[in-house]
């Protein structure tokens, strides 16, 4: 009995053993087998790019492979430690070791190789190849485009490299945006990590509001406009602010005499929260007078700031928080008058404030719902200094914007992928209102709020039948509501007197509107490197700017469509060649486009809206049409690159008035202000070895329509000039030389700071443009044109006559 009692607990004790033996090696090879899924996200570390075709290659598996279009690529392995390293054609390699024991996500950031710059420019514009794609007048640019133009004051600048694009240009020596194909200013949908900006120049429009070192890529649509765009007729300029991956603390800057920059991109929480944020500012009123005589009175500062904040919760989920404010104030001589406003000069205040908070879901590698919340503040104000006292009339006016947006997305293949969404929109404006101060006669004003709200929903599909032809179909609709408060005011067809009104309460809805918008595209191959592509887009406005002069100032009004003012339409068209010559290092493109345009707001003869309650007095919608061809070339790569590019154009308006009060030109076709018929841009670009770079930008074109009096009569032994027609005579052309030299240093490992120079000098030759004609009696001594054998001249005004010299140090810390 004893000996069997011992025997079972030898034998128990033994099972046990066993068994724990067997368990320990179960789990042991269940933890060697386990699997987990390591993804990655391989992304330009300058521009925050997607890098498509990223090699990824992983030790001691022996395994890896390549990223798709999103910058991404997946693969499940045995928990275990890895050596992975990363490369990409004109980037530095990566290398870094993973200890794999639970689902992660690799974002890496690849930094660009100097010697290999040329090809960053190659590969950052994949996605709007000038053949491939069947999306026609598309640019993309990204910062290190930009920064390669000659710009004004040492600052590479969004809007001033658009205007060397073809079909892209400004309304004179400074302006306050850009003209694309003819169109106004207002026509374009200008865009900051989706929010819009109603005001995006800096002094006088030299150089735009967008702060440098936080752009990330800047896309241009001057044809068949994407659905998921709308409340524009013309173009969309779509500047993305860069996302803040980075795994250590990096500072950057510069410092110029006209402004300075500053760059902070640290991670806040390590691979969970980020964040960038950037600001410039400029104190330029003691160089002006240099510039110019006129000048001499002008004083102007300003400053921007940029902020992106980056959570990532989940391998799956990005949520990011953008904030923007701008802040300008200019002083000149008194170029504006109000009516009883006795002023010395004229003062511009204006500022802008925009946040959009972004939440983007992957389902998988090839899909996404991105939400999106936008909100942008837009005060302009102008301030008269009255003469003899301190006292000071302001007058001012806000733009309050507030949209939503939704949007799903998928690549199903290589061959199709699609997207569509939801998008509400509210409006805001207050027209204006008027603080006469203390101890005058004005009376003041305060114009009643306009609301307004915009429904839209959009789809959009691209499609590849087969291996030559690609199709794009979009199709977006609106549907838009103007409320109360409102007074509709009725008047009398010929003499214009008030004859009655009606009343809206707050909330009532005033008027609707409807629209649907079809957006098309095709791409037919004709060969490995030649295609033919053709578009029409249908595209609708409900939101426009009124002035009265070709660079509109603060003061300009912002108007929402309403019973009397109805939505801008244009139909747009376009049909282009495209080729890729010497093996595919010269793009070369021809392109036409007609667009017709309907409702394009416009003011009377002798209009003043300046607080105009009811603003249909001195308003016409007229119809309009432009039309050119556009020939580029482009060399992207090598020790010489840039492009250069012609366009001839045309862009005309016609009113349809009864009343003859009412009518321009007699309701004959002119030309718009933003008419050039002739326009050459060429920019190069030399690359001697990878410390130096020598640019140089010349531009010309047609000179500006303006208007000529008709006539003159004597008042009071005053000359005074009779205008009946508009624009009826041009501007001399213009045209101008711009230089810059970059000077870079060559990276010391061991040192973290890194620093190089910009030269530049905008006008090399002096050119002396005009910027405007105007009529005064003739003084002795100053050259003028004799006005009709009288005493009463013409005189030019040209803002700049000089060449412009900036110096700007840059730097990097990190």
């Amino acid at each position: 009995m004893d000996f069997a009692m011992k025997a079972f607990q030898t034998m128990t004790k033994k099972t046990l053993i066993l068994t724990t033996v067997l368990c320990f090696l179960s789990g042991l090879f269940y933890v060697q087998a386990q699997e987990y899924t390591l993804s990655f996200e391989v992304l330009a570390a300058e521009t925050g790019l997607p890098l498509d075709d990223a090699s990824i290659s992983i030790t001691p598996c022996a395994c890896g492979g390549v990223t798709n279009s999103s910058g991404r690529f997946s693969i499940s392995l045995p928990g275990e430690v890895y050596t992975i390293r990363v490369s990409f054609i004109g980037f530095r390699d990566y290398s870094r070791t993973v200890e794999l024991y639970r689902n992660s996500i690799l974002r890496i950031q690849l930094d660009e190789a100097e010697e290999q710059l040329s090809e960053v420019v190659v590969r950052a514009k994949k996605r709007l190849d000038l053949v491939e794609t069947p999306q026609m007048g598309a640019l993309q640019l990204d910062a290190k485009d930009l920064k390669k133009i000659p710009a004004a004051v040492g600052e590479f600048d969004v809007l001033r490299g658009m205007t060397l694009v073809a079909g892209v240009n400004n309304a004179g020596e400074v302006s306050n945006g850009l003209s694309v194909r003819g169109g106004s200013l207002d026509q374009n949908l200008l865009l900051y990590d989706y929010a819009p900006v109603f005001n995006p120049t800096h002094l006088f429009g030299l150089f735009s509001v967008f702060t440098p070192d936080m752009i990330s890529t800047v896309d241009l649509y001057r044809a068949n406009i994407p659905a998921r765009y709308g409340g524009r007729i013309t173009s969309v300029l779509d500047v993305k602010v860069k996302n803040p991956y980075v795994e250590k603390t990096r500072i950057s800057g510069g410092i110029g005499i006209v402004s300075s920059r500053f760059t902070l991109e640290t991670p806040l929480i390590k691979d969970k929260l980020l964040l960038n944020i950037g600001g410039r500012g400029g104190f330029t009123g003691f160089l002006l007078p240099l510039f110019s005589e006129r000048l001499k009175d002008t004083k102007a500062n300003f400053y921007d700031t940029t902020m992106k904040l980056l959570y990532l919760p989940t391998e799956r989920d990005q949520i990011s928080l953008t904030g923007f404010y701008t802040k300008d104030f200019y002083q000149l001589d008194l170029i504006s008058q109000v009516e009883n406003i006795n002023a010395r000069n004229n003062q511009y205040d204006f500022q802008t404030l925009n946040g959009t908070l972004n939440w983007t879901h992957t389902f998988g590698d090839e899909s996404n719902l991105r939400n999106i919340l936008v909100y942008s503040h837009y005060t302009p104000k102008t301030i008269f200094p009255e003469v003899d006292n301190d006292n000071e009339i302001t007058y001012d006016a806000t733009i309050d914007y507030l949209s939503f947006i939704s949007e799903y997305s998928k690549t199903v293949n290589d061959n199709l992928d699609y997207y569509g969404g939801i998008q509400v929109n509210q409006y805001q404006i207050m027209p204006g209102s008027l603080d006469p101060g203390f101890g005058n006669s004005i009376v003041p004003v305060s114009l009643e709020t306009e609301t307004s709200y915009e429904m839209a929903a959009f789809a959009n599909l691209n499609w590849k039948p087969f291996e030559q032809l690609t199709l794009s179909g979009g199709l977006r609709f609106n549907h838009f509501v103007f409320v109360g408060p409102f007074i509709e005011a009725t008047f009398d067809d010929v003499t214009g007197n008030l004859l009655g009104s009606t009343v809206f309460g707050k909330g009532d809805a005033v008027k609707t509107y409807n629209s649907l918008e079809p957006r098309l595209g095709a791409n037919l191959k004709i060969g490995e490197n030649t295609s033919i592509k053709a578009s029409y887009a249908r595209t609708n406005q409900y939101l426009q700017n009124i002035y009265n002069t070709t660079t509109p100032l603060p003061t300009s009004r912002w108007k929402t469509s309403d019973p009397d003012i109805a939505p801008q339409r244009a139909d747009n068209y376009g049909l282009g060649i495209y080729k890729n010559i010497a093996d595919n290092s010269i793009e070369v493109g021809l392109e036409g486009y007609y667009r017709a345009t309907q409702n394009n707001l416009t003011y009377k003869p002798g209009a003043d809206f300046f607080l105009e309650e009811f603003l249909q007095r001195d308003v016409v919608q007229a119809e309009g049409e432009a039309y050119g061809v556009e020939l580029s070339f482009k060399k992207p790569k090598g020790v010489f690159n840039g492009w250069f590019n012609y366009t001839y154009s045309r862009s005309l308006l016609r009113s349809q008035n009864e009343r003859l009060a009412d009518r321009i030109n007699n309701n004959e076709w002119y030309p718009s202000e933003f008419d050039r018929p002739h326009v050459f841009n060429g920019t190069i670009n030399f690359e001697g070895n990878k410390y130096n770079t020598w640019s140089f930008n010349f531009t010309a074109q047609t000179g500006r329509p303006y208007t000529v009096a008709n006539s003159v009569f004597v008042l009071e032994d005053i000359n005074v000039p009779i205008f009946i027609e508009r624009n009826n005579a041009r501007l001399r052309p213009y045209h101008r030389l711009d230089f810059s030299w970059k000077i870079k240093y060559g990276r010391n490992p061991n040192r973290k700071w890194v620093g190089d120079w910009t030269f530049t000098v905008y006008n090399v030759y002096s050119r002396r443009n005009p910027f405007n004609v105007y009529y005064a009696q003739r003084q002795d001594g100053v050259d003028s044109d004799v006005f009709l054998g009288s005493p009463l001249g013409t005189y030019e005004l040209s803002i700049l006559n000089s060449p412009l010299f900036a110096v700007t140090y840059n730097f990097v810390f990190d």
